[in-house]
């Protein structure tokens, strides 16, 4: 059982520099007053660049690493698929709700994980 992550939950790219703060989408379901996250939430309203990036997936890192002939990070601009893989029970504006363990790749090759729901009572199966 995870626990429903919500808006203010702590994120974490694989790649990324530093953590991001999630931002749901649902204004009509929450959790101790917080918006609740679906799996759909991965737009850059809801998950903001993670500073600076460090895959050489990325063509802006790879092109200024490969000038300066050492890894150069560049500004982060994700690149999401929907989040995995949810709850199976509950949901959100019509998708599956978002939880702690779930995860998500970012086409430049990093993992998105959830270091902190942003929220501690409500859980999900």
């Amino acid at each position: 059982m995870g626990t429903l992550v919500c808006t203010g939950a702590a994120l974490q790219c694989s790649f990324g520099t530093t953590p991001a703060t999630f931002s749901a989408s649902s204004t009509d379901v929450s959790a101790n007053g917080a918006g609740a996250g679906a799996v759909s939430d991965v737009g850059a309203e809801n998950v903001p660049a993670f500073g600076m990036c460090t895959s050489m997936s990325n063509p802006q890192v790879a092109s200024a690493s490969a000038a300066a002939e050492t890894l150069t990070p560049q500004p982060c601009q994700p690149v999401l698929s929907p989040w995995t893989p949810g709850s199976s029970s509950v949901t959100v504006d019509g998708n599956p709700a978002l939880d702690d363990a779930s995860t998500c790749l970012c086409s430049w090759g990093g993992t998105i994980s959830v270091g902190s729901p942003g929220q501690a009572g409500a859980t999900v199966t």
